[in-house]
């Protein structure tokens, strides 16, 4: 097992899976990083995802899983890094293509539409998943931005 914590990110919708989802991956043998929320108190999911992908791309953290609400605004937050590329998941095997089509390196779930056993599979799709490279791999190489919009 990579020695590396994985991160963990949410908003207060996201509160109640990113805290299942670190009790379960601890239960699996994963050491977890957890960038908050801490609590349900009404928060801005920007807050904790930027201080996810910093870790992330700074190779302080092997993967990350965030959480928020519908997961489209944390995804949002986390995808405008350079480094990150986070993927939206509600089913297992769109958590496995990421990795393995897209390298993603952020899991981002929906908490309010994923219940724990489903975050659970998702999570295991994802983790256990390797990028396949190949073709795969020059369209990852033309994500990064090079320069201004009007280049």
């Amino acid at each position: 097992m990579n020695p590396l914590p994985i991160g963990l990110a949410s908003d207060h919708a996201g509160f109640a899976i990113k805290e299942h989802a670190k009790q379960y991956l601890t239960q699996q043998g994963y050491e977890c990083r957890d960038f908050g929320t801490h609590s349900t108190d009404s928060c801005d999911y920007p807050d904790f995802a930027h201080p996810l992908a910093y870790a992330v791309e700074r190779g302080e953290c092997r993967l990350g899983l965030a959480v928020c609400g519908s997961g489209e605004g944390i995804s949002m937050t986390l995808n405008k890094h350079q480094g990150i590329r986070a993927a939206l998941c509600w089913r297992p095997d769109i958590a496995r293509l990421s990795r393995q089509h897209n390298d993603a390196n952020v899991l981002v779930l929906p908490g309010r539409f994923v219940s724990e056993t489903e975050a659970d599979a998702i999570i295991d799709a994802f983790l256990t998943s390797d990028f396949e490279g190949g073709r795969h791999q020059r369209r990852i190489d033309k994500i990064p931005i090079g320069g201004h919009c009007d280049e």
